[in-house]
């Protein structure tokens, strides 16, 4: 398999931030999108996409991805990992959030849940101290032996993209 460059990564990122776009913009969530891949391809085959809000109740882009392939393979979330046993990587604009102020399990645990499979995670941006300070994401996603990486150049578009429908702050 030929190594992936920066501009594969980019490109791919890409592609989450278009799904974003299909987010709608509201105050009280950031619109966010997710790829998972096929690492053991040289093509970035997309197994699944996602973004905010896609599917029923208070969704998160990664979460979406998940819900979806699960279905796809006629089975839950949580016995995901049981179904899929390839190596992918997870392609979001935003960090996976550590906290969810609705209650909801987190999109961190939720990867973590699947780190049998999915073994790297691609941000564009942190997630900002909009609604959760200080997300240790990242450390916990590391920790778990789950490369992180960031994928530079689109920050300022992500960030215009996510916080589209906040109210501005004086």
């Amino acid at each position: 398999m030929q190594a992936r460059t920066a501009d594969d990564h980019k490109s791919v990122m890409q592609q989450a931030l278009a799904e974003a776009r299909k987010s709608p913009p509201k105050p009280t969530n950031f619109r966010v999108g997710a790829l998972l891949v096929k690492l053991d391809e040289e093509s970035f085959p997309t197994a699944v996409t996602g973004y905010t809000l896609e599917c029923q109740g208070n969704t998160h882009a990664e979460e979406s991805c998940l819900i979806k392939l699960a279905e796809r393979h006629s089975t839950t979330e949580q016995e995901l990992a049981k179904a899929i046993t390839s190596p992918h990587a997870l392609y979001t604009t935003m960090e996976p959030c550590s906290k969810r102020l609705s209650g909801k399990l987190p999109c961190v645990e939720r990867v973590l849940r699947q780190s049998s499979w999915i073994k790297q995670v691609y941000v564009g941006v942190q997630e900002p101290d909009t609604f959760v300070q200080g997300n240790p994401g990242r450390r916990m996603l590391e920790e778990a032996g789950i490369e992180v990486h960031h994928v530079p150049g689109l920050e300022q578009e992500i960030l215009e993209v996510a916080t589209a429908g906040h109210i501005a702050q004086d």
